[in-house]
């Protein structure tokens, strides 16, 4: 059974063939990343317009690599939602009519769920039922996922996402974009003893997020400070990564108690974070938990999650019609609605 994916949610283009044998056979990543640096943020009508460009291309190229022609594809998975509505488009009508060309099922993936499918691709992933972390420039959420589409929501962010927040502190830092990878750059010549910046919402019960007081304590230690040296910027950047990374961590350390659960999963962009990992691996040591991490590869929209999860979804009989539909904003606690009706 082989799998053709398809990622089009925001300003990655992916493109892969899973094979239910052979595992991840074919895989390929455009990023526009330097299409949007200098707007320092996604423009919506430049990535549709980019993945009109790149999406059929890339799909030729993943079927040579793969050594797959059309009569080898069992499905084709698309991701449905969330992300802007033009680029998912473009995947959602590409999918659909090669779907209907080939005479095959089209499965609409949640992007979400694709992230935490790429954690689950490992060799030795996590069993059901365990604890999530999905963090990325869109969401940052906290669920207990029991099985397949069966997620109970726990936590998420009531304004910025841990990504977003990234960005903005990179921008207000004169960091290119994206900010999360130039932050933690930078906080490698930080010092770690200068700032005390807020850890968001942990002295309060329960397990949502809030970083936009962070970030405007970040903008004001910037203009207190007035003209900032590289030393400045770096040690700014230190403090602020680690008051995410410790705000990340004592979420996941609550989140694993109040559940009584021994398995914590982490997905999405931020999920490769060096200090992130470190701060969450000695976290589940100290408590006894197994923590699993996607290859870092895949921690970026891709392809691959999207292939791996359509396998899935068409394992538990899912077979979706060919009405050209795509969800911008789709809530994961929908996915269990939608398992019990």
């Amino acid at each position: 059974m082989r799998i053709l994916g398809i990622e089009t949610s925001c300003d990655e283009t992916g493109v892969a063939v899973y094979d239910s044998e052979k595992g991840l056979i074919g895989d390929l990543l455009y990023s526009q990343v330097d299409l949007h640096a200098e707007f320092g943020g996604v423009v919506p009508e430049l990535a549709s317009r980019d993945h009109i460009r790149k999406t059929l291309p890339m799909i030729r190229e993943v079927m040579a690599e793969s050594g797959s022609t059309p009569d080898d594809i069992s499905a084709i998975a698309f991701t449905q939602g969330p992300g802007l509505v033009g680029a998912l488009m473009v995947g959602a009508a590409i999918a659909r009519s090669l779907a209907m060309a080939w005479q095959v099922p089209s499965i609409g993936i949640h992007h979400m769920e694709g992230h935490l499918m790429a954690a689950m691709m490992q060799a030795e992933g996590p069993e059901y039922p365990f604890v999530a972390l999905l963090v990325s420039g869109g969401h940052t959420q906290l669920l207990s996922a029991k099985a397949l589409g069966d997620y109970q929501m726990l936590g998420e962010s009531l304004d910025d996402a841990a990504g977003e927040a990234f960005d903005k502190a990179a921008k207000m830092l004169g960091l290119g974009y994206p900010g999360g990878p130039e932050i933690a750059r930078l906080a490698e010549q930080g010092r770690s003893d200068r700032f005390l910046f807020p850890r968001p919402m942990i002295d309060r019960p329960g397990l949502d997020f809030s970083f936009s007081g962070l970030k405007t304590f970040t903008m004001n230690c910037i203009q207190e400070l007035g003209q900032l040296d590289s030393q400045d910027k770096a040690d700014i950047a230190t403090a602020f990564q680690e008051a995410v990374v410790d705000t990340l961590t004592i979420k996941c350390r609550r989140a694993l108690e109040e559940t009584g659960l021994d398995q914590l999963v982490i997905a999405g962009g931020v999920s490769a974070n060096r200090k992130l990992r470190e701060s969450l691996s000695q976290m589940a040591d100290k408590i006894s938990a197994n923590i699993y991490y996607p290859d870092l590869k895949l921690c970026t929209d891709n392809g691959a999650m999207i292939a791996y999860a359509g396998y899935l979804r068409l394992l538990s009989g899912q077979k979706d019609e060919l009405s050209l539909k795509v969800n911008p904003r789709w809530p994961m606690q929908q996915l269990s609605e939608n398992r019990n009706s």
